[in-house]
């Protein structure tokens, strides 16, 4: 009955054949019943379509376990590479293509400040921390560069279930400041772990740190520009093409298409897929959707949701299911007690509790610094909010640990099943536990009167958008796109005091004057008989030249 996805099925072996059927149409099933369980949930405080997921998994896993005679309660071995190659892509990129540009772009130094300097903190406090209070439970060998590799790990954050106990709507600020850090942070994480794995500690001097440092920068940089690279592509193509013409289904092939293989570029660059794919759908929102059909916008709005909705479902089905499989925590019962592995569970708990607030409040302080006005500012109640809803761990968190501690989903070393069976115990306690706790503290911390103020003063139309909304409503200059004033600075002491305005500002001059008319976007796709153009936006003017 267990299949293994993504290491081969056996075409041509009929029983091979009937598990991978008997295991597709489950989970097709499962997700059904996830979808109309969701639905019926909608209104709850509590619940959302993840948690839901999760129990449903963990269900369903019960059941196969008893029908098995109690040998096994999965028909897919977990496997890292289906989770980065088929599951995250269509999340992460949609994250990306759904994104309010206006509070990401606006908080972008902050975002950047928590999800790269705050992940280095926490994989500094959790890999200590490991290393001074693990090492005493006496679990077996582990060496440093274990312990360092516990850090990646538990700094990962799950924005797959922030997506869903966040409402971009309700709190825009708060969803693009924990949102847009949970994705920075995934990178960050797989980028550290795979550092680890590849550093020698051996022979670890200043010389080599900063080598490091020069990497992870390199690769960050590198990730960026090729998620870039290929959204702008994307936009040209289409835009002197015109598929649109002839087949709306060519656009919507090669926007998904090209997307899917930025993501696979960076991978066999060594680079950070997460990044790149995120990048290219805020790309591609701006530039490559405005130059579609108007039925390819809608197809490829709704296509992208569906994907990444389905994906996370079947995500967290996987997860639940794969929680009682029985071989690792039999090998953990034989050897160690249940209060060992509940010390150790603990502990870990303890370590993200403590890593998370070690650089969430600090860096809050230091971001509330360089904001001028008290909208800009992080409130202590929102730096709560951050806190917490950053303390889930999900999928990155298991396949980067089933990445370390076992060979293809196994593992018959205690000392790596009990860090198996302590990180799945981990993740279902604070998807659990924490998410179901965040939408009653968002109500209790910022009350609903309060939320629809923060709702209709920032958040921006439907999604995906124009990247150009206007960052403040009053001034002098008139923007010709959407003929909102823009304050320009009079003086370099107006210009410190507003940095944001003016560099959106001359953004937004740069882009009119160079970048739509090559790639497209909003009031920038001539009119061609059979081609995509934005009727209810007015053409630029002078945009013909």
């Amino acid at each position: 009955m267990e299949l293994g996805l993504g290491m081969g099925m056996g075409l041509g072996d009929p029983p091979a054949d009937y598990g991978s059927i008997a295991a597709v149409g489950m989970f097709v099933a499962l997700i059904c019943v996830c979808i109309v369980v969701g639905h019926l949930l909608e209104e709850s405080r509590w619940m959302n379509e993840s948690i839901t997921a999760l129990i449903i998994g963990l269900g369903t896993g019960g059941v196969i376990l008893m029908v098995s005679s109690w040998k096994h309660s999965r028909i897919l071995v977990f496997s890292e590479d289906l989770f980065f190659i088929y599951l995250l892509p269509p999340i992460i990129f949609n994250a990306g293509f759904q994104v309010k540009k206006k509070q990401f772009f606006r908080n972008f130094m902050t975002i950047t400040l928590f999800g790269a300097i705050g992940t280095l903190i926490s994989f500094s406090v959790i890999s200590l921390g490991s290393l001074g209070l693990i090492s005493r439970l006496n679990i077996g060998s582990l060496d440093l560069g274990d312990y360092l590799a516990l850090g990646a790990i538990f700094s990962a954050t799950d924005s797959v279930c922030t997506l869903q106990v966040l409402n971009q709507d309700e709190t825009p600020f708060l969803y693009s400041l924990v949102f847009g850090e949970g994705v920075v942070n995934d990178a960050t994480s797989v980028v550290l772990f795979n550092a680890m794995q590849n550093f020698d500690l051996a022979n670890f001097s200043s010389v080599k740190f900063l080598q490091f440092i020069g990497n992870f920068l390199y690769l960050f940089a590198t990730s960026t520009f090729l998620g870039v690279a290929a959204g702008l592509l994307s936009a040209y193509i289409i835009k002197k093409l015109y598929f649109g013409r002839h087949s709306t289904d060519r656009e919507v092939s090669i926007m998904m298409l090209m997307a899917y293989l930025s993501y696979m570029l960076a991978e066999l660059l060594d680079l950070s897929g997460i990044l790149t794919v995120f990048f290219c759908g805020i790309v591609m929102s701006h530039y490559t959707w405005h130059n579609v059909t108007e039925s390819s916008r809608v197809t490829t709005k709704h296509a992208f949701a569906t994907l990444s909705f389905i994906a996370e479902t079947f995500l967290f089905l996987y997860v639940g299911m794969d929680a009682l499989d029985m071989e690792k925590w039999k090998i953990v019962g034989e050897t160690f007690s249940p209060m060992k592995s509940i010390a150790l569970s603990s502990t870990i708990l303890f370590l993200v509790l403590v890593a998370r607030a070690a650089f969430v409040f600090p860096l809050s302080f230091l971001a509330n610094l360089t904001k001028k006005t008290e909208e800009g500012k992080i409130s202590i109640k929102q730096q709560v909010i951050i806190w917490w809803a950053g303390l889930m761990r999900g999928a990155v968190s298991i396949a980067l640990a089933y990445n370390k501690f076992t060979r293809s989903g196994h593992t018959q070393l205690p000392s790596n099943a009990i860090m198996i069976t302590s990180t799945i115990t981990v993740v279902l306690f604070s998807t659990m536990v924490f998410g179901l706790l965040t939408k009653p503290l968002i109500r209790l911390l910022i009350p609903a009167r309060h939320l629809n103020r923060e709702s209709s003063a920032l958040s921006d139309p439907p999604s995906p958008k124009s990247f150009l909304d206007p960052l403040i409503l009053n001034g002098s200059d008139v923007d010709p796109e959407i003929g909102v004033g823009i304050r320009r600075p009079t003086s370099l002491r107006l210009l410190l005091a507003s940095p944001t305005q003016s560099v959106h500002h001359y953004w937004r001059k740069f882009d009119n004057a160079f970048m739509r008319p090559v790639f497209g976007g909003r009031g920038f796709v001539p009119f061609v008989p059979g081609s995509p153009t934005e009727r209810s936006v007015p053409l630029l003017q002078g945009n013909e030249n």
